[in-house]
């Protein structure tokens, strides 16, 4: 049945109403986990004293890096890339992309040395030159082997002895900028194999590269649309949008304040680390703990790629998109925490490869590359193997399930029964895909023991009642989604209005009054059944 199948505003408000009391009840449980075990041994290394006279999480290394720890030196650096920008948008707006590349070489070059440019450098000349072959595979293989040096040794510990200096953060940033470089350079290549005639400049790299916003953290943004946004001539804001702009700023900022405070009251990132405390919390805390986990990582990207991305709006660039919450996903064909690295994934690996993502072994070759290369690009290890292997099971299983369900008698029962009707049962098996969903990330932003304590309580020893609660709590989630889905596709893709009566169809005679039903002539059987 279509995306456009309504439910009852009752149903929906009810929907609603239970989400709502769910949540309330798993954080009020965490709540007093946090507050029961605040002066707990296990915590000490990672919840601290802080404001309002309490302790906080400070677990998470990415987080307090970016929001406490470096806050003021990632602020410097990127306030000095938005000045100098700014300055040579008004003055020389057709170098802009030159000035971009400047500022972020005498950036790196501050904070890492010469010698890590240098390095950066090398692989930038390495990937070009194998581009001019434009043999796409020898770009692939090149790029994949150049990046694996920085997850093996004896290569990684040679490469990062290029590194100078005792900055706290220069493990981060070489790691950051050094496999964000091999991803650029992996799309410039593969972009110059597409280029018809003649290739792109190596300077267009170094431009692609060394745009600061982007060098170190990332997002990835392909090379093809790059080029075009940085050479674009016309730099005229639409109206409101500098606004917006801000806005999203002042948005930002908000939720950091917000999740900040939280982190003093709910310790979901230190508790689940605690295998000893898990075993004795309830089923709802920890159902709860899984679901926050997931929800406050996906605030993390979005926030962290919301700072980056409101600066390159400023530059008049149009950035990837945040990910997709959690909260909104029941596919796993819509999972992800990157959008950059997803877009980069799909346009040169998973849609190259699957097509249109009907057949069954192309698909399973797709995953399974994609799948590869992503446990290149995070480093791999067991947690990211598994991570790896279950969410491409979910991904060919729900091709498979599409595939089966599509056959009769399944499609006839279908038709038959109502779109409303249909939406539910949907629902149903989307409530199990949502939790197959988030046990599988679990696994990669806490710990195997973690997924396994969660599931065992979700389905053997919470059974039956912890177990249709929560899906029944979860079917309601998946209702919600896909009501906001059915509006935005009603907005994007408007149902046609019927059509209106001819103006002089009210004025005109009826047929009977001035043709006789011998001179009316033969209905036409095709043209009615058209009407």
């Amino acid at each position: 049945m279509g995306i456009k199948a309504a439910l009852p505003k009752y149903e929906i408000y009810s929907y609603y109403v239970m989400l709502c009391l769910a949540v309330f009840w798993a954080t009020s449980w965490i709540f007093e986990v946090s507050n029961s075990n605040i002066n707990r041994k296990a915590f000490k290394t990672s919840v601290k004293p802080s404001y309002f006279g309490r302790k906080m999480d400070t677990s998470d290394f990415e987080w307090m890096m970016w929001f406490s720890t470096f806050r003021a030196h990632i602020l410097f650096a990127l306030s000095g890339h938005v000045l100098f920008a700014k300055i040579c948008s008004m003055l020389a707006p057709q170098y802009r992309s030159l000035v971009y590349m400047v500022y972020g070489v005498l950036a790196v070059w501050t904070s890492m040395g010469w010698t890590y440019v240098t390095l950066i450098l090398s692989h930038c000349i390495l990937l070009y030159s194998i581009s001019l072959v434009k043999i796409r595979w020898l770009c692939f293989v090149t790029g994949l082997c150049t990046l694996a040096t920085f997850k093996c040794e004896p290569f990684l510990s040679w490469e990062a002895g290029f590194v100078q200096g005792d900055f706290e953060l220069r493990h981060v940033l070489f790691y950051g900028g050094c496999g964000f470089t091999i991803m650029r350079c992996m799309s410039f290549a593969l972009e110059n194999c597409e280029k018809k005639d003649g290739n792109y400049n190596i300077l267009e790299l170094l431009k692609y590269n060394f745009y600061l916003p982007f060098f170190y953290f990332g997002p990835i943004m392909t090379f093809d649309k790059f080029y075009v946004q940085v050479n674009r001539s016309d730099l005229t804001r639409k109206d409101g949008e500098l606004w917006n702009i801000s806005l999203h700023g002042l948005i930002h900022l908000g939720v950091v304040i917000v999740v900040d405070v939280l982190f003093h009251f709910m310790y979901i990132l230190t508790i689940p680390t605690d295998m000893k405390l898990l075993k004795h919390l309830s089923d709802w805390a920890l159902v709860g703990l899984a679901y926050f986990n997931l929800v406050y990582d996906w605030v993390k990207a979005a926030v962290m790629f919301g700072v980056i991305t409101t600066v390159a709006k400023l530059d008049h660039m149009d950035p990837p998109k945040p990910p997709k919450c959690i909260t909104m996903l029941y596919m796993f064909a819509e999972t992800h925490f990157d959008r950059g690295i997803h877009e980069w994934l799909c346009k040169y690996v998973y849609d190259y490869l699957g097509g249109k993502h009907e057949n069954v072994l192309e698909e399973l070759v797709a995953t399974l590359c994609t799948y590869g290369i992503t446990i290149l690009w995070l480093g791999p290890c067991e947690v990211v193997l598994f991570w790896a292997f279950f969410n491409c099971f979910g991904l060919n299983f729900e091709l498979w399930t599409t595939k089966f369900f599509s056959m009769e008698p399944f499609v006839s029962l279908e038709m038959a029964m109502s779109e409303a009707t249909s939406r539910r049962i949907r629902a149903v098996f989307n409530t199990f895909n949502f939790w197959c969903i988030v046990l599988y990330n679990t696994v990669a932003l806490n710990s195997l023991d973690f997924s396994k304590l969660v599931a065992k309580r979700l389905l053997l020893k919470g059974f039956p009642i912890t177990t249709i609660l929560v899906m029944f709590v979860t079917y309601c989630l998946v209702q919600v989604i896909k009501e906001r889905e059915r509006k935005q596709a009603l907005i994007d893709d408007p149902d046609p209005l019927p059509p209106a009566p001819p103006l002089n169809a009210a004025a005109a005679p009826p047929a009977s009054a001035t043709t006789t039903p011998a001179a009316q002539p033969a209905a036409e059987p095709n043209k009615e059944k058209a009407e």
